[in-house]
């Protein structure tokens, strides 16, 4: 059975910083594409981040690209995302989403189709 868990939302002021982290288990990790998506109230579930099985590619949407770092740990099946300059338009629901790919890439702007796994979200809000 496999499991995505996430963790380290919180409330944070504008300009602060959080680090998710996102723990599978029940699969072998590294086959897998992992990265983050998030949905904001009325709005479509969008990629945020990803990073390749071997973790040496990356790939970031333009809105967190210089102030989001996505980075994962093999060993511990765990993946972080670490978000830094935050303001209010980053306030969603974060989601970890595994990608099971034979190729070392990933796009942040992949399809919600292409998700194998999600994690149950967890929720950043930035105050101004």
């Amino acid at each position: 059975q496999v499991q995505v868990v996430e963790s380290g939302g919180g409330l944070v002021q504008a300009g602060g910083s959080l680090r998710l982290s996102c723990t599978a288990s029940g699969l072998i990790f590294d086959d897998y594409a992992m990265g983050w998506f998030r949905q904001a109230p009325g709005k479509e579930r969008e990629g945020v981040s990803c990073i390749s099985w071997s973790g040496d590619n990356t790939d970031y949407a333009d809105y967190v690209k210089g102030r989001f770092t996505i980075s994962r740990d093999n060993a511990k099946n765990t993946v972080y995302l670490q978000m830094n300059s935050l303001n209010p338009e980053d306030t969603a629901m974060y989601y970890c989403a595994a990608e099971k790919t034979p190729f070392d890439s990933c796009s942040s702007s992949w399809s919600i189709y292409d998700i194998n796994y999600w994690g149950q979200g967890t929720q950043v809000t930035v105050s101004s």
